[in-house]
């Protein structure tokens, strides 16, 4: 029996130990972008520090391997436990030390997870288990652990109990291990009364902070926003923030401004109009991105228009700007007009299986901040997206800031003429964001922006339209390579570009 609980508890703390790194991966993720070199980073550490755990596994005597067993559990369910909700306040709080915090807490879990395999090992090997079984049933159990937490984790823990409440629940699985074993092996070991004492007092605080984790997130999202949040979820794609300040109304994605309703407006307008003015004739938009419906709002203002296909990867995004009646009125309805058609999918395996063609398409993708958003700035998906837009339509993509980001705006540019299409730059400034980027390209090659709109306008004339086509001496173009699949040149240009104007 005690040999069962042993090898159960492999797969117990293999749960635990993956949950942690992932924890640390998504986290580090939406806080600072480039999933890739936060997951790289963060894994490397981990293991290394796995490696340095099972080295120092050797020094603990054999009598005490099932106490230092306990002790550990206790050690790594209290740390990794807290540690999602400590680098959340960190970084709402105090920006400046996370990377330190997030490297030193993984090097900490890692070791101690590091020991716990070793030990259970020496324990079983202690109760003559042959060493053929021994390392087959641990390692079985080592991986089924693994592989669980592995699936759970996207599919379950991280959208429906969020990263701060994940980190607590396997904390309490950790100290359940400890419980069950100190149970177990009662009659062996020393001090059982104040390692039971021990072992509730982090269990407490562990079931408090799973208890408190939306408070503790709310708290977080106040330091790191400073407005009132109205609306927060985390989906298994992305946390979404809506914040508001008197009237005004701002949408977070990952932590990055993506609108404020004060000057929202002046981005929709140049995102859609330059196009659409230009094309009294359309009747077909697709829009990619854009699950706030802004967009959506200024293209259905066209009665020539008969269907908008909007195609947005989150179904929350999507749901919260249809439903929420702060976020209706912002968007005029829009997602309730019967000619729109909402689609929740990945924009790039849509297009791959979309037979159909569109006047105009509007690109209004989140800045190419990671690798999972820069395939959609790349040739082939350009190329994918050529093949649905009629020869004489126009394609806009939002294409951040020519001003602050130069070499990724002129990437853009450079990506969307090396699959064919002919480009006319611009740029408009919302104050929310400085000077912002679009580029408007067409499979004919025929293009002249409008002198003129039959619809108001609140931003666009003549005069602004002019300027918005003409780039200043310091925003001239920049001879850039396009963005390509294997490469994604673009999200380290992106990077960057914006670090500079961080520093």
């Amino acid at each position: 029996m005690t040999k069962k609980i042993l090898i159960l508890s492999v797969f117990v703390v293999a749960s635990c130990g993956l949950a942690y790194e992932l924890i640390a991966g998504a986290l580090s993720s939406y806080l600072l972008g480039d999933s890739i070199l936060q997951f790289s980073t963060i894994i490397g550490c981990y293991l290394f520090a796995m490696g340095v755990g099972a080295h120092f596994s050797k020094y603990v005597n054999d009598e005490d391997v099932l106490a230092r067993f306990i002790d550990i559990e206790l050690a790594v369910g209290l740390i990794g436990g807290v540690s999602a909700a400590l680098l959340f306040m960190t970084f709402s709080w105090m920006t400046a030390p996370f990377r330190t915090l997030l490297y030193v807490l993984v090097f900490m879990v890692g070791a101690l997870v590091g020991m716990e395999v070793p030990l259970v090992m020496r324990a079983l090997n202690a109760r003559r288990t042959e060493f053929n079984e021994l390392v087959s049933r641990v390692l079985t159990f080592d991986y089924l652990g693994a592989l669980a937490v592995s699936l759970l984790f996207p599919l379950v823990l991280a959208p429906y109990l969020g990263l701060v409440r994940t980190g607590f629940l396997f904390g309490m699985l950790n100290v359940g291990v400890a419980f069950w074993t100190l149970y177990a092996f009662r009659a062996e070991l020393a001090d059982v009364g104040g390692r039971a004492l021990r072992a509730s007092a982090v269990m407490f605080a562990l079931v408090l902070g799973f208890a408190l984790s939306d408070r503790m997130v709310e708290w977080g999202e106040h330091g790191l926003f400073g407005d009132e949040v109205i609306f927060s979820t985390s989906t298994p794609y992305q946390r979404l923030v809506v914040t508001r300040w008197k009237d005004d109304l701002r949408l977070y994605i990952n932590g990055n401004l993506q609108f404020s309703s004060r000057d929202e407006y002046r981005y929709h307008e140049a995102l859609v109009h330059p196009a659409l003015a230009a094309l009294p004739w359309a009747k077909r938009v697709l829009v990619l991105g854009g699950g706030d419906g802004l967009a959506l709002r200024e293209i259905l203002r066209y009665p020539n228009i008969e269907q908008v296909t909007l195609v947005d990867l989150d179904p929350a995004m999507t749901k919260a700007f249809a439903s929420r009646a702060e976020l209706v009125k912002l968007n005029h309805g829009s997602f309730h007009d019967p000619r729109v058609k909402v689609i929740n999918a990945d924009a790039a395996i849509w297009l791959q299986q979309a037979d159909g063609m569109f006047d105009a398409a509007i690109v209004d993708f989140p800045d190419p901040s990671s690798f999972a958003l820069g395939k959609l700035y790349s040739v082939p998906f350009y190329g994918m997206l050529k093949k649905h837009v009629a020869a004489n339509g126009l394609i806009v993509v939002q294409s951040t800031s020519p001003f602050f980001a130069p070499h990724a705006f002129w990437t853009i540019d450079a990506t969307l003429r090396d699959v064919g299409l002919s480009t006319w730059p611009y740029h408009a400034y919302v104050p929310s964001f400085g000077e912002w980027g679009f580029i408007l390209a067409s499979p004919q090659g025929r293009y002249t922006p409008p002198i003129s709109y039959a619809l108001p306008m609140r931003y666009l004339n003549a005069e602004t339209t002019r300027e918005m086509f003409s780039f200043p001496p310091d925003m001239q173009r920049k001879a850039m390579a396009p963005n390509r699949l294997n490469t994604q040149s673009l999200v380290r240009e992106f990077e960057q570009d914006w670090r500079q104007v961080i520093r």
